[in-house]
């Protein structure tokens, strides 16, 4: 019992750590949708994807 409860501080310690040094740029606000969404451009994604189905059928 007792370990679980060090692990959970020494998390609970880590997290805060993180959370205070990112500062007002450390986004918590889950998926975003509309303008405020970010996305990759299509060209790179279709390009990082056709790249690893490649990978992928020269493994075999």
């Amino acid at each position: 019992m007792l370990k679980i409860f060090v692990g959970f501080v020494i998390f609970a310690a880590l997290a805060m750590f993180v959370i205070f040094k990112g500062g007002n740029s450390l986004d918590m606000g889950g998926e975003k949708h509309g303008d405020e969404a970010i996305h990759a451009p299509a060209e790179a994604a279709s390009g990082a994807a056709s790249g690893a189905s490649a990978d992928a059928s020269a493994a075999k």
